[in-house]
């Protein structure tokens, strides 16, 4: 990452400008609820908008952001990989801008995907994002795929600080939707995918999603305190 590849990213505002807009709308989505890919994808600009005026860090968070980013090395900016299809994303993107606004950090987004949803692996590098994309993968068990979202933070000079990648520790996403997802007893195909996505859009409107964006907040707080006490990126 360098300053001239950082400009070409969208503050929030811009991206949410951008995911209501006919160019946006009119790419490959995702739809949880059915677990289905869509076109055109639904509008949720005025989610996100309604979100971001809704986020609130509480006083310590705001604290410590201001505390790390007047430190030498302290962050400076904040780069995020994001597809608004992704409920991680409705999740977290609001709440990494009021983050970015608390430490007066330059925040911008970059779409992940192309024309058609990336199902798996990672894109061709020249691509769209696909260097990003490519550069932040996530990377476990020794394999490497594109997730969103992703926010990378950097100091000043773009050193990077700490990646923060899809969701936080204490959300186990896979043991969690994928018991709502699993067929019950007696249950045909299509009771199974009706009845699990009523529960996912229950889960979704919960306030489970605002814990898990909290904690998202925290885990980024503590790593990168942790890398500027310890100078080492975890």
């Amino acid at each position: 990452m360098n300053s001239e590849r950082f400009a070409k990213g969208m503050t929030f505002d811009e991206y949410v400008k951008f995911t209501g807009s006919p160019e946006n709308l009119a790419r490959e989505g995702f739809d949880i609820r059915r677990f289905s890919l869509v076109r055109p994808r639904v509008d949720w600009s005025a989610y996100l908008r309604d979100r971001f005026a809704r986020a609130r860090l509480s006083a310590e968070q705001t604290a410590a952001i201001q505390w790390l980013a007047a430190q030498p090395g302290g962050p400076a900016k904040v780069a995020v990989i994001s597809e608004e299809w992704s409920s991680d994303c409705r999740r977290d993107v609001p709440y990494l801008a009021r983050l970015a606004q608390a430490g007066e950090l330059e925040l911008r987004i970059f779409p992940r995907d192309g024309d058609a949803m990336l199902m798996k692996g990672l894109p061709e590098p020249t691509v769209g994002n696909g260097d990003l994309v490519c550069e932040y993968a996530n990377d476990k068990n020794g394999q490497r795929w594109a997730s969103v979202p992703v926010a990378v933070f950097f100091a000043a000079d773009f050193t990077e600080l700490y990646r923060y990648i899809e969701y936080p520790a204490i959300y186990r996403k896979e043991r969690v939707i994928g018991h709502l997802r699993a067929a019950r007893a007696d249950e045909t195909a299509d009771q199974t995918k009706a009845r699990s996505g009523k529960e996912i859009a229950a889960l979704l409107e919960s306030p489970f999603p605002d814990v898990w964006a909290q904690a998202g907040i925290a885990e980024i707080l503590s790593a990168l305190h942790e890398r500027i006490l310890t100078g080492v990126r975890g």
